[in-house]
């Protein structure tokens, strides 16, 4: 019987998947779109790793970050729920045990984390400008006609970049136009973008930070080696990217899982049948204070599974048919 430890990362662009085995190693990994659809992004990828994992396995833990890890949490059952810091951390610290910084950039997102010694000592997040992230990458990517997947080479392909303006998503694609109508070639302006994200990353979700190498750079915007080379040449240190980029926080969470159910604890794993599951979720304000607070409600087959929001604990459920 395989035993396995599940981590799952639910964000508003992507949803990942991993299975680990017992020595942390990754036996299957699911990259995939949550088009606005958690629930249905959550249930597809559990399905994708029960087919792939086959019918020989025990689920020995469960684990949930992202943005919707609470949503991950309850459809799951998992042992651990976890923030995107401490996830992405632990998995570095998987991967590159002595690593010091942590530059991550997801599709909405993007985060610096500062280990030392295995601990995380400080941290930044940018979830405002979009000229950080990987959907500014893929809408650019779209108006010059060069495939996401060959921007990373196309940026190499330059011998002269040209400076465009990064403070601002909207600031940016005005002068990329510009750019353009002026002759400069595609590459020396998709070279140019992968400099300006790389300066507004470091402006502000890395201003003030103490970066020292070991360095590691992970999420979706890893696969582009024009920004590694851009990072690279800002900070006149090298960079590893990771085997598994993209799922970090996914394996992350699935090692947190592992630690939550040490010393032989039963895991909350609601089964595979978890995604075949119909589930139902409501919200409603709640006016008992000022705060007017928005309460989230998760169903299934008519049973309240939890619910969340309140700032205090009045609406708090997550044991079934406790209301």
């Amino acid at each position: 019987m395989k035993k396995v430890f599940l981590g799952v990362d639910v964000g508003s662009v992507s949803t990942n998947f991993v299975a680990l085995d017992e020595n942390s190693k990754v036996l299957v990994k699911r990259y995939l779109r949550t088009k606005g659809q958690p629930i249905q992004a959550i249930q597809t990828g559990l399905r994708d790793v029960k087919d792939e994992l086959g019918e020989e396995v025990e689920v020995q833990g469960v684990g949930s970050t992202g943005s919707a890890r609470t949503l991950a949490g309850v459809i799951l059952g998992a042992d651990a729920v976890k923030n995107e810091i401490t996830a992405h951390a632990v998995a570095a610290s998987q991967q590159v045990p002595d690593v010091k910084t942590v530059l991550e950039i997801g599709g909405q997102d993007s985060k610096i984390i500062i280990l030392r010694e295995g601990v995380v000592v400080d941290f930044a997040m940018n979830t405002v400008c979009a000229a950080g992230t990987g959907s500014f990458l893929d809408h650019q990517s779209e108006r010059l006609g060069v495939p996401i997947e060959n921007f990373g080479d196309k940026a190499l392909q330059s011998d002269s970049p040209v400076r465009i303006a990064g403070r601002c998503s909207v600031f940016a694609e005005s002068d990329m136009i510009h750019k353009q109508q002026m002759g400069h070639e595609t590459e020396d302006i998709i070279r140019g973008l992968s400099e300006a994200l790389v300066r507004n990353y470091l402006n502000n979700v890395g201003k003030g930070k103490e970066i020292l190498e070991p360095l590691v750079f992970q999420g979706g915007v890893a696969a582009n080696n024009g920004i590694k080379a851009a990072f690279e040449q800002e900070l006149g240190m090298d960079i590893t990217v990771p085997e598994n980029f993209n799922v970090m926080g996914a394996i992350g969470s699935a090692i947190l899982a592992r630690d939550a159910v040490r010393d032989g604890k039963k895991t909350n794993f609601r089964g595979f049948e978890a995604s075949d599951l119909q589930y139902e979720a409501s919200s409603f304000e709640c006016s008992s204070c000022p705060n007017m607070c928005e309460i989230v409600n998760i169903k299934s087959e008519g049973e309240l599974l939890a619910r969340w929001g309140g700032r205090c604990e009045k609406w708090e459920v997550l044991e079934k048919n406790v209301i």
